[in-house]
């Protein structure tokens, strides 16, 4: 399996959906939607350039989108079967060199309150906690991990 992580090509949309979907799936029951990753469209994500991809098969998705004072983690999925790998570090390794490369200082992203897995790692990996909000069915949580002082 290839540890490059890469931008994704047109050929990889039915992995990038692939993987998102099975990561997020066990998410459906807990918190009673369907978390937007899922809904997202992923071709023309792709397309603008803001999907990044590992493993041969893909086995991790980004989806990153640059703002101008800040990087947003729109998504990140590791399929299940790579759970325990290391995949979801080097992705947010990946997450921060990036941001850092486009000279923003600062990551943020929201995650459901209900996905307390993330809530762990996040927190783990040196984001803070913001603000927790609704946006209609979604009960959010806003971190954010600052990369310059």
């Amino acid at each position: 399996m290839s540890d490059q992580i890469r931008p994704a090509a047109a050929e990889d949309t039915p992995a990038v959906r692939a993987v998102t979907e099975a990561a997020y799936h066990r998410y459906i029951e807990r918190i009673g939607v369907v978390p937007l990753p899922v809904q997202a469209d992923h071709a023309a994500n792709v397309a603008a350039g803001r999907v990044f991809v590992t493993g041969t098969p893909v086995v991790g998705v980004l989806v990153l989108v640059p703002e101008a004072d800040h990087l947003f983690l729109e998504s990140i999925a590791v399929h299940p079967d790579a759970h325990g790998t290391g995949i979801g570090r080097r992705l947010l390794r990946f997450v921060e060199t990036y941001a850092a490369e486009r000279g923003l200082g600062e990551i943020r992203l929201y995650t459901n309150a209900l996905m307390w897995e993330n809530q762990k790692l996040y927190t783990r990996y040196g984001y803070e906690l913001m603000e927790r909000r609704a946006d209609g069915p979604y009960d959010r949580l806003h971190y954010r991990k600052r990369l310059t002082d």
